[in-house]
């Protein structure tokens, strides 16, 4: 994550408001003067607006507006409507206001320049037609003349006329002395004859009875913002008058104000939305780890939150979907696993079709070979008695025998056969009971006491009884009967048979050993498949089919039971009635579970 939400905002906030101080400081500085000036222009129009119905009043009763000033003067009551008027242009609105007769033996002022303000007023009303709207007019250094003043007294009377009579807004009548007496023209209008900058006018506005003016004072440095003229009666002069220099020492404070201002909203708002942001982007983090979370497959983050807004509405659909997300994966799962169970059969089921036609095909070529021998001397045989080549009936008998015998190998061939493939079909239902394991290998060996005799055996058991197994019984005696038959018909040398049965591991194990010739190491585990023969030849002569140690190894793993085999080295063989010599041999065993398995 490169940048932050929060930190985005931040940032963002601190643009905004940078924007806002810099136009507000571009604003101040280009715009908020002139509409300083405007504003101040416009209560210039609004004090002449108000003292003209003033002066309309007094002329309607037969007055004039310095009669109103003085009646009321008269009464002694410190706010009269006229006066309060008058007092409330100038301390509302900083504005100084003079008012003379169309003669200039009448004055009124609101402050102590009234007189000033009066002889600036009797110039420019002489001096009218030099101003001009949009104009700027330069007042010249004076004119001096050897032994005078700056002007002579002709020139400066006819500028300021005679003060005598005048009256003032607050004090009444003022001395009678000429203005022009007093001052030169020059320093009337605030020029000098020393340099520097010249005292100047500006003329903004001309209207019909009046015009606006800025009058720049050399001698204090200050401007002033000016209307003069004459008031709808035609013979009532004034002159308001108002500092400049307020605006513009108004619009540097203001901006000055703003950017310290604007500073400490920008450290403070920063510090603020930072802080807000956070507490916003929070339950965004959550969400952002509840969906790494769902991303893993782990539904069982929830949000919980509880903002009544976008973000928790966005937190419930979350939750919903993550519960129907989890619900449609488990349907999924559920799926999965009833697909794989079939998968599982159907490969379990082609499996055993594989097996199953492997079988076939292995049964078809191990019959086709085993039959062909008996059917091949069967048939051999029976041509010969056909033929008559067997004329005596001791040959025929011979012949017959012979062809009875073939017949009986394949009738018990085909007898295995069938009961092996039950088995490895899984069509045998074993009939497991109790029985005493001991009593059954007596019966066997009792069965086969002939067979022991014309193989010049010499039988050996030791047996542990009781041997209680819990097993099919008939099954059982056919394993013990075909470990006999092999041990029978593989005798050779001490002509030795050892039938043992000892308890194992909570078991029975029954062992069967002939001395017969060693199996070797790479047949141990082929024999117990079907039709392989170590010696064929020898399994021919004794009708051996290779089909035995199969059943026995199906019975056996139907039985959840183990079996094997071993070959024994020359030496002692234990007993329990002690050690017998053997010339070495071979060793057939079962494992067995004792009678009070639960299996029973």
């Amino acid at each position: 994550m490169k940048r932050s939400i929060k930190t985005t905002f931040t940032l963002i906030f601190i643009a905004i408001v940078a924007a806002l101080l810099l136009t507000m400081v571009f604003v101040n500085r280009f715009f908020l003067e002139d509409y300083y000036l405007n504003r101040r222009i416009h209560m210039l129009d609004v004090a002449y607006e108000t003292i003209d119905k003033v002066v309309t009043i007094a002329g309607n009763n037969d007055q004039t507006v310095f009669d109103l000033i003085e009646e009321e003067y008269g009464q002694n009551v410190e706010d009269t409507p006229t006066i309060a008027i008058f007092r409330a242009l100038n301390e509302r609105s900083n504005i100084d206001i003079v008012m003379t007769d169309e003669t200039g033996s009448e004055m009124a002022a609101t402050s102590r320049e009234g007189e000033w303000l009066a002889m600036k007023l009797r110039l420019y009303l002489t001096y009218r037609d030099v101003f001009a709207e949009n104009t700027t007019v330069e007042i010249p250094a004076p004119q001096r003349k050897s032994g005078e003043g700056i002007l002579d007294s002709e020139d400066t009377g006819n500028a300021a006329g005679e003060s005598a009579g005048s009256s003032s807004v607050y004090g009444g009548k003022t001395g009678g002395s000429s203005i022009g007496s007093l001052w030169p023209f020059s320093s009337v209008l605030g020029s000098s004859d020393k340099g520097g900058e010249p005292t100047t006018i500006r003329t903004l506005r001309q209207n019909e009875n009046y015009e606006t003016q800025i009058f720049y004072d050399r001698r204090s440095g200050s401007s002033y913002l000016e209307c003069w003229g004459t008031f709808s009666d035609g013979s009532t002069n004034f002159l308001m008058s108002m500092p400049l220099a307020s605006i513009n020492e108004g619009a540097e404070i203001s901006t000055r104000f703003s950017l310290i201002t604007g500073a400490i909203l920008l450290v403070l708002g920063s510090i603020a939305v930072y802080f807000a942001a956070s507490r916003m982007t929070q339950p965004i983090n959550e969400l952002a780890h509840l969906s790494e979370r769902m991303s893993n497959l782990d539904f069982s983050a929830r949000y919980e939150g509880e903002a009544e807004n976008e973000i928790g509405l966005l937190g419930d659909s979350m939750n919903t979907m993550s519960d129907r997300l989890s619900e449609a994966i488990e349907r999924l799962r559920d799926t999965n696993e009833q697909l794989q169970e079939a998968n599982a059969k159907l490969q379990e089921d082609i499996h055993q079709k594989e097996k199953i036609d492997e079988m076939r095909k292995d049964f078809i070529a191990n019959v086709s070979h085993e039959l062909k021998t008996p059917i091949a001397l069967i048939e051999g045989y029976a041509e010969g008695i056909i033929e008559g080549i067997a004329d005596d009936k001791e040959s025929r008998d011979y012949y017959c025998s012979v062809i009875v015998d073939e017949s009986a190998k394949m009738n018990k061939m085909v007898r295995q056969l069938t009961s092996l493939m039950s088995y490895e079909y899984g069509e045998v239902q074993l009939d497991r009971e109790t029985f005493d394991l001991g009593e059954l290998i007596r019966s066997v060996v009792s069965s086969n006491r002939l067979k022991l005799e014309e193989a010049n055996a010499a039988l050996t058991m030791d047996l542990s009884e009781p041997a209680v197994v819990c097993a099919d019984e008939f099954k059982v005696e056919e394993v013990f009967t075909n470990y006999m038959s092999n041990a029978i018909n593989h005798l050779d040398r001490g002509r030795k048979i050892i039938v043992r049965l000892q308890p194992e591991d909570g078991g029975w194990r029954l062992s069967v050993y002939n001395d017969g010739e060693p199996i070797p190491e790479e047949s141990l585990t082929q024999v117990w498949e079907k039709f392989y023969k170590v010696d064929k030849a020898r399994t021919r002569a004794y009708g051996g089919s290779g089909i035995g140690l199969s059943i026995v190894k199906a019975i056996m793993e139907a039985h959840g039971g183990s079996y094997g085999v071993r070959n024994v080295a020359a030496g002692p063989y234990p007993v329990n009635e002690g050690d017998i010599e053997v010339d070495g041999g071979v060793e057939f065993w079962i494992t067995m579970k004792t009678g009070q398995s639960e299996a029973c």
